[in-house]
């Protein structure tokens, strides 16, 4: 069942492959931007997973972060999404990025739930 408070942290370590320079978001070879932000979005849908019906999944709608520290090549960081409020099939997170015990961004995230043969249906 789905309740406020579920939380989930996923950890990254940062790689060639997940850089700004790598994925064009910047031109220096510290963890891009899109990377920190996907590793928030994966947290967020991994909080909420084990408590969807069958046949149901979440999508992004929404996400707002700060990137406040470069990361390194080779640096350890964890994203963990917290559901604060559910409005029907909206699902609203706090989301927070650290490397150690440092935060490197943190803000909100959206998610709807769908189900995943009528949502890939309708593309």
């Amino acid at each position: 069942m789905l309740t406020e408070g579920l939380s989930h942290t996923s950890f990254l370590t940062v790689s060639k492959e997940n850089t700004a320079n790598y994925l064009g978001s910047g031109n220096l070879d510290v963890l891009a931007t899109p990377a920190m932000m996907a590793l928030m979005e994966n947290a967020a849908m991994l909080a909420v997973a084990p408590s969807l019906q069958e046949g149901q999944t979440t999508v992004g709608g929404h996400i707002e972060s700060s990137h406040l520290k470069p990361s390194l090549i080779g640096s350890k960081i964890e994203a963990t999404a917290t559901l604060i409020k559910i409005e029907g099939k909206k699902l609203f997170f706090k989301i927070e990025a650290k490397m150690n015990d440092t935060i490197i961004g943190e803000g909100t995230h959206l998610r709807f739930i769908v189900d995943k043969e009528k949502f890939m249906s309708k593309i």
